[in-house]
């Protein structure tokens, strides 16, 4: 059973909270391309992980070294937007509060590597950057919008 015991008040401040720590992919890409982001895209997975593919003009900065680079290799002035393999994983939750504790501004970015790849996003690869096919389950067919 449901339980509807929050209010609105309580449920609007929920999704408010969210929109301000939390992005898409979409919302990412726009802004990459824009050529004025005016973030760092950070991929918080393994290097293994981050040769098999990631995003063009990500930073690369496993999880497990963010306590230790982040304060050397980042600028504190640009917020960061984090993203590890997809929504079944935390990475990118547990790299954004990483990021947070150390005193950065940082959203994560929803879905992922993974999201990104099956929106048909452009991924960079040992063969160069290339476009994945859209997965018609994840992004809308060719010239239509999601509407949100």
């Amino acid at each position: 059973m449901i339980d509807w015991g929050t209010t609105p008040p309580e449920a609007a401040a929920h999704f408010a909270h969210r929109l301000a720590v939390e992005t898409d992919v979409s919302d990412v890409h726009a802004a990459l391309e824009s050529g004025r982001p005016g973030f760092v895209l950070l991929d918080s997975r393994g290097a293994d992980a981050w040769r098999q593919g990631h995003v063009p003009g990500a930073v690369h900065l496993p999880g497990r070294e963010i306590a230790e680079r982040a304060p050397l290799e980042l600028d504190r002035d640009l917020p960061v937007v984090t993203y590890c393999w997809g929504p079944g994983c935390n990475g990118a939750t547990r790299a954004a509060l990483a990021l947070a504790l150390l005193g950065f501004r940082v959203k994560e970015m929803l879905g992922g590597f993974e999201y990104w790849a099956r929106e048909g996003l452009p991924v960079v690869t040992a063969e160069g950057i290339h476009r994945p096919e859209v997965d018609p389950l994840t992004a809308p067919a060719p010239g239509v919008s999601c509407g949100c």
